[in-house]
């Protein structure tokens, strides 16, 4: 059984027309359908472009990095964009040896992340 401060949990932060939404706890296959649920919210209500913060991010099983792909190709085929912050040594690594890192465009901060995004520049986060 997973103890209630390993769950994943997401809180969803907006600055401008950007979504900011930052997980933390343990991304495995029992936690997965968090982050799911949470994308899809947004792409229903039509924020498509995502900034995913994993710095509070604890761990990643095969799910969890099965389910990130899943998660950024909702996005991409919605016509939006996903960005990603804040991977610690170990999920980098992962992301490396499953050849992820390629596919997700990684920046050093959310700043950064904010304003790689088109006709986007410096905004105040909510």
């Amino acid at each position: 059984m997973i103890a209630p401060a390993d769950r994943v949990r997401t809180t969803i932060r907006q600055a401008g027309p950007i979504s900011l939404l930052d997980v933390s706890g343990r991304l495995t296959s029992f936690e997965i359908g968090a982050l799911r649920e949470s994308i899809l919210r947004l792409l229903k209500r039509g924020q498509k472009n995502i900034v995913l913060n994993l710095s509070a991010l604890q761990y990643l099983d095969s799910s969890g990095i099965g389910e990130l792909a899943r998660v950024y190709v909702s996005v991409v085929k919605a016509s939006g964009q996903m960005k990603v912050v804040g991977l610690s040594p170990k999920v980098e690594e992962i992301l490396k040896i499953t050849q992820l890192y390629q596919v997700f465009p990684e920046f050093p901060s959310e700043e950064a992340a904010l304003q790689s995004f088109p006709e986007s520049g410096p905004k105040e986060t909510i």
